[in-house]
């Protein structure tokens, strides 16, 4: 059994890998940073007995999906069983001409990306008759609110795409689920560690082994969409609530 995993050098990525190591699952891991991938396949090896390949791209290009299945069947000779689509990416500002790049950049790794990555991946396992695909979306996903305004667009594309798409796979023996995770202790959100620390006892932020251990029982059960943690209940609803000018009033103070 193979598991691929996006952003696998950090963060959520690296303990999707671990806890699929320790199902017995040889693990290939996916990410643009090189140096990085090489220390945690020496830490996976000594601790699973798997077998870990690292192979490094850039998921944020229109042509990353296409490349990236490509190696896997022709040049590695691997499909796998499990395909955890992790990788991301995240910026908290006021939109301007000059972040277009970055935008760009966003809209492919979590958009065009992931969408090519489970067409591609997806046909392959319907006509071997298995195979399960997880995909990373948020709990932004339910959260237009300024400041985010192009990370939580492209999360809601992700959750409603992975819903739909797994009617379709289910027939031919393919799992796909998406989980919206609410705030994790990863590196993405560039939080001090005082900061971190004190959301997770607080409980309102949860550690990536938490999050992954729930994805994972999702998947091989089946789910469509999972949303962790008791936040994902109050918070998007609580903010449906406020009037717009609050929100306005939020964003020109914090902003």
């Amino acid at each position: 059994m193979t598991a691929l995993v996006t952003g696998g050098s950090s963060g959520m990525g690296l303990e999707f890998a671990r806890q699929l190591a320790g199902k017995g699952y040889d693990v290939i891991l996916v990410s643009n940073r090189e140096e990085e991938l090489l220390v945690v396949k020496e830490s996976l090896l000594a601790q699973f007995p798997v077998r870990v390949t690292v192979h490094y791209e850039d998921l944020a290009r229109t042509s990353a999906a296409d490349e990236l299945y490509s190696w896997c069947i022709n040049d590695a000779g691997i499909l796998p069983d499990v395909v955890v689509n992790d990788a991301g990416m995240f910026f908290f500002k006021e939109l301007e001409a000059t972040d277009l790049d970055k935008v760009q950049a966003m809209i492919d790794l979590h958009v065009v990306t992931v969408t090519r990555m489970c067409l591609l991946f997806g046909d392959a396992m319907k006509r071997r008759g298995s195979g399960y695909i997880l995909n990373v979306s948020s709990m932004a996903a339910r959260l237009p609110v300024p400041g985010i305004t192009v990370y939580s667009a492209t999360k809601a594309y992700l959750r409603s795409f992975g819903k739909s798409l797994s009617y379709e796979l289910r027939p031919y023996g393919v799992t796909l689920t998406t989980v919206c995770p609410a705030a994790i202790a990863t590196p993405l959100y560039r939080l001090s560690e005082d900061k971190m620390q004190l959301g997770i006892r607080t409980g309102l932020i949860h550690t990536p082994r938490w999050l992954v251990k729930k994805a994972l029982r999702a998947l091989f059960r089946g789910r469509r969409v999972v949303s962790p943690s008791v936040m994902n209940g109050w918070l998007p609803a609580l903010l449906a609530l406020l009037p717009s000018p609050i929100i306005a009033a939020l964003w020109k103070r914090f902003k």
